[in-house]
């Protein structure tokens, strides 16, 4: 097992995703709370003069006492509905506003994740040795100490402004009730927005630290990325079968081309390569090619639509090995194709009976680097 020391590379675009798929994330819990303080205060501050004037219309109907009242207690009950109902609507705004606040911030700290896995159990986590590992961790030692420091600057803060207006306070006694009421207001007012100074200077350095503590969290070793690499890509043996496999595919498929080509080069049963050339053309092209049983089955259709079969093992391994289907032969070749081709025309003009027969099949010399049967016996070859 790899320790946290062997960690020091920055977690990968796909790992990242991955935490995200588990419902990981960076989360400020300051940025939280300073947004449903703030939304809560904003709220209460442009809401409670309306709602106080709602509930005190409401109070006056329900003091007011007439003989229908007397007669029918049952008209009491209504009266108390339509109170519930101002205090359930004043409740349900607040409670909105202030929950609105509380996901538009995770939001914004660590983005939008849409996951269960959080809340799926797992009885992994009642393990107490994990639990006092997590307790221990360096974000949470950071988190309890963070916690504390705010603590103390919350108090001094509230402290030191409760002592300088404890005058005003006490003087407030002999002042009339509207003038006390309105201190009472800014004076609330105004602590409240010395504590929200204090949260919000916390959440802005909280909201960088958790995302560090986030990416901390996810470093991988250099085992863990050569391991991802090699399952994102898969082994080279793998994709060696892979490419394999598609160019036997590609080179089935285009059987097909066969009774367009002028002339297929053999060697003698492993390979087939079949070869057409027009004016069309800046430079003959292979049409189609295989191994094996593919071969055979080349050689078999072209004969019977009485296309040329030649042998010249060494240019058909290396048609096969440098030369892509429907493109142009590379240029290295163009010598030994052209040797080829040239006696492609001269037997088919004999069979036309307007030529001698030409001589034995040309076997062009091809650079042995071309050659995969000649790159082989190197390698094997090499200490």
């Amino acid at each position: 097992m790899e320790s946290s020391q062997d960690r020091t590379l920055p977690a990968t675009e796909r790992k990242l995703q991955q935490a995200r798929t588990d419902g990981q994330a960076a989360r400020s819990r300051d940025l939280s709370h300073l947004a449903i303080l703030g939304v809560g205060a904003v709220s209460l501050m442009v809401l409670a003069p309306q709602l106080l004037d709602r509930l005190q219309l409401e109070l006056s109907h329900q003091l007011v006492f007439d003989a229908t009242t007397v007669r029918t207690p049952a008209h009491m009950l209504e009266r108390l509905q339509q109170m519930v109902i101002v205090g359930l609507v004043a409740s349900g705004t607040f409670a909105l506003l202030t929950s609105a606040a509380a996901l538009l911030s995770a939001v914004a700290s660590g983005g939008w994740v849409w996951s269960f896995k959080p809340i799926t159990p797992q009885f992994s986590r009642l393990n107490p040795i994990s639990g006092i590992g997590n307790l221990l961790s360096k974000q949470q030692m950071t988190n309890v100490a963070k916690m504390v420091l705010m603590t103390a600057i919350l108090g001094f803060v509230a402290w030191k402004y409760m002592g300088n207006s404890i005058d005003e306070m006490a003087g407030l006694i002999v002042q009339p009730s509207p003038d006390a009421l309105r201190f009472v207001a800014n004076w609330i007012t105004g602590g409240m927005a010395m504590l929200l100074l204090v949260v919000f200077l916390t959440a802005m350095i909280d909201v960088p630290l958790q995302a560090f503590f986030f990416k901390d969290r996810l470093k991988m070793s250099h085992q863990e990325v050569k391991q991802e690499h090699k399952e994102s890509d898969g082994s080279p043996e793998t994709k060696a079968r892979q490419r394999q496999r598609q160019r036997e595919i590609a080179d089935g498929a285009s059987v097909g081309a066969v009774p367009q080509a002028d002339f297929v080069v053999m060697n003698p049963t492993h390979y087939a390569v079949a070869l057409k050339y027009d004016n069309t053309m800046s430079a003959p092209q292979v049409i189609s090619k295989g191994t094996d049983l593919i071969a055979m089955t080349i050689r078999d259709l072209a004969k019977s639509h009485s296309i040329p079969v030649l042998q010249s093992p060494m240019l058909a391994r290396a048609l096969y090995a440098h030369a892509e289907l429907d493109q142009p032969i590379p240029h290295t070749l163009y010598t030994a194709v052209a040797q080829v081709l040239a006696y492609v025309y001269r037997l088919k003009a004999a069979l036309r009976g307007e030529g001698p027969m030409p001589e034995e099949v040309p076997q062009p010399d091809i650079p042995p680097e071309l050659d995969p049967l000649n790159r082989k016996a190197q390698q094997g070859a090499t200490p």
